[in-house]
Formats: structure tokens, C-alpha cells, sequence
């Protein structure tokens, strides 16, 4: 992994990379120091609805991510996509030694999935086209 690789993945903490639509709506839910049954009242849905968001179970249709967005004070594009107008991301400066390193090791974890599942996509189509060739 390069330096570039960790220096945008730490500064893009809850970019497609790194986080889901789950992740940024308890993300945002947090910092707006809301509960998740507070939140859920205020959508007008059940608490469970909201949890399984917050866990990737299900997604919000457009018209409770919007007011989703504006309750949590973030854009939606934030929401769906980790950019524009957000949350900030952790304050790492102040975790403990051994959580920095837990989560440097979890961004390094992260890169080199990414580039192995890279690396299975094109040995895949390499594959494909041989087979291809094969029966042609």
C-alpha cells in the first residue's frame, strides 16, 4: 500500500470506503446527540425501522432520507455517498495509542481487500475471455 492510499483514506473517514449508509446515519444521529428512538419519532417511523438502517438491513426511501438529511443537519449526497455536507469525522488525536493503531491496522486491512478484490476481477475476466476462446 502507498502512502497516498492511507493519507486519503484517513482523511475520507466516512467516504464509500469506509463507511455505509448505516454507518454515516449513526454517525450523523450521534453528533446530533439523538437517540435512536428520538430519531425515529421524529421520521415517524418505529425504532426498529431505524435500526436496521443504521445496520445496512434496509435503506430509507428518498422521501425519509430527506428529512432524515434535514433533522441530522447533512446533506443527503452525505448521507448516500459520504460527500459534501456532513459530520466530522472521530477526533483521533485524542483516542488512546492502541485504538490509533487498531484503526491505522483496520485502514491498511481495508486497502488491501480493495486490491485483491481488484486483483480477483481481473484474473476473473482473463478467465472469462479464455473460456470464451475455448468454445468459440
Amino acid at each position: 500500500m502507498n502512502d497516498t492510499t492511507v493519507a486519503e483514506t484517513e482523511t475520507d473517514w466516512y467516504g464509500p470506503d469506509m463507511a455505509t449508509l448505516g454507518d454515516r446515519i449513526a454517525a450523523a444521529r450521534d453528533a446530533a446527540q439523538m437517540t435512536q428512538a428520538q430519531l425515529a419519532r421524529r421520521l415517524g417511523v418505529k425504532k426498529t425501522t431505524l435500526a436496521s438502517w443504521e445496520q445496512d438491513l434496509s435503506e430509507p426511501r428518498a422521501n425519509r432520507m430527506s428529512m432524515m438529511a434535514g433533522v441530522l443537519n447533512v446533506s443527503i449526497m452525505w448521507l448516500m455517498t459520504g460527500e459534501g455536507e456532513g459530520t466530522s469525522a472521530p477526533d483521533e488525536e485524542n483516542a488512546p495509542q492502541n485504538l490509533r493503531d487498531l484503526l491505522r491496522e483496520l485502514r491498511h486491512l481495508r486497502s488491501d481487500l480493495r486490491e485483491q478484490s481488484d486483483r480477483a476481477g481481473r484474473l476473473e475476466k482473463r478467465l472469462k475471455t479464455i473460456i470464451e476462446e475455448m468454445n468459440a
